[in-house]
């Protein structure tokens, strides 16, 4: 599918890009208009996978070795192993690039490394980021002092930290680069326009459309919201040994998931795309793309014989997959000031059903980072036609442009 067009004026796509780029009146999303994207990168946004380059069931992988399958044991007890408090030097690096960069008058959407300096800390989170992508995949910050800065300070701190681990990207359809998880007052029921992160319902065991998330806890609930993350690899291995026919099911691209509205003109309302790829190169390893909601809220369009509903093959699978995931998972709280951050391409992470403090209590409210690690840069050789691109995934709707609200919108 091609993303919408950048500009109004004519420009002929290389030839030597990919099919999916190949569109009338597009520019490269690296070559953006910096009057609309102010670092001159666009959001590549939703793509269905290059179906050519699939593979089939039986070139996958029977087991999984290596420091991407890890159990919940490992960890529960040895919090040393993924908790990193931010010393009292970090705090003020952090902090002086913060008050640095927001005396300078950029807009938020304009932060990079480059106008945000962290000279030793980026060294740590160079390492971590490495990790991340290759190791166990996520890592807890502690002691960002979220409650104590302001609005402004805590998300220019945020941003600019990410920056070090990836390139930051559009999360909804309105452009947000800088997401807000809260509950707004959207009806979880209707999941076939509402995005469940701004509600107070559960949220099942998925990955989001970026290669690492990171979410910063600013205020909690009075009860619930609680964070459980597992491996995929060991998820995978785990179903290879108690379902292998659930396993098969995940690798073939028969499942459909909704777009909810946020389209380019031009584009298809659903991806039809597998569960789990193998690297288009790379390792050769195991990757997974998944959200529930997102596969059982096209019956306006199966009901209407434009795509097929869901089997009750693919209805088993599903339930199978939670409850693997459940009974793998790493059970974790976030406090106010702790930050996530968690690989998308190895890891699932689901969140309990949460209740507010009641007003004037402030509610739950998560600042939410998707970042790109493009393949040219370290990151995972995707199977998608934009896996070199700089700002790869994401969700970006024709040219709107990215923002970075304060506060939700």
């Amino acid at each position: 599918m091609a993303p919408g067009v950048l500009v109004e004026e004519a420009q002929s796509a290389a030839p030597s890009a990919p099919a999916a780029f190949k569109h009338k009146n597009a520019y490269h999303n690296t070559d953006a208009p910096r009057d609309i994207f102010p670092d001159g990168i666009r959001t590549s946004g939703q793509h269905a996978p290059l179906y050519d380059v699939l593979k089939p069931y039986s070139e996958f992988p029977k087991e999984i070795s290596g420091p991407t399958v890890w159990k919940r044991d490992d960890f529960v007890n040895n919090p040393e192993r993924w908790v990193h408090p931010f010393t009292d030097e970090e705090v003020q690096e952090l902090s002086d690039a913060a008050d640095a960069f927001i005396s300078s008058g950029t807009p938020l959407t304009g932060i990079s490394q480059g106008n945000f300096p962290l000279p030793k800390l980026g060294k740590v989170l160079q390492n971590l980021r490495d990790d991340l992508l290759n190791g166990k995949g996520f890592i807890l910050f502690k002691r960002f002092p979220a409650d104590i800065w302001g609005a402004e300070k805590n998300a220019v701190a945020y941003m600019g930290l990410g920056t070090y681990l990836g390139y930051f990207i559009s999360q909804n359809g309105r452009g947000h680069v800088l997401g807000h998880v809260k509950d707004v007052g959207d009806d979880p029921t209707q999941i076939h326009t509402v995005r469940i992160y701004r509600t107070a319902a559960r949220q099942f065991f998925h990955a989001d459309d970026g290669d690492i998330v990171g979410l910063l806890c600013v205020h909690r609930a009075q009860e619930g919201g609680e964070s459980d993350i597992v491996s995929v690899h060991n998820v995978w291995n785990t179903l290879q040994k108690e379902h292998p026919d659930v396993a098969e099911l995940l690798t073939k691209p028969i499942w459909y998931f909704d777009r909810k509205g946020e389209v380019s003109e031009g584009q298809e309302e659903w991806i039809r795309q597998p569960i789990v790829y193998i690297e288009n190169g790379g390792k050769g390893r195991l990757y997974c793309k998944w959200d529930p909601y997102y596969v059982k809220s096209l019956t306006r369009f199966s009901d209407k014989g434009l795509i097929p509903a869901l089997s009750e093959e693919q209805l088993r699978a599903m339930q199978i997959l939670e409850e693997t995931c459940q009974r793998l998972a790493l059970h974790m709280v976030l406090e106010v000031g702790d930050i996530q951050f968690l690989s998308n391409a190895h890891l699932l992470h689901a969140r309990t059903a949460y209740r507010d403090f009641a007003p004037p209590a402030p509610r739950r409210h998560l600042l939410r980072l998707w970042l790109s690690t493009p393949e040219s840069e370290g990151g995972w050789a995707l199977p998608m036609p934009d896996s070199n691109e700089k700002k790869r995934g994401g969700i970006q709707v024709n040219n709107t442009p990215p923002k970075a609200p304060l506060d939700a919108e």
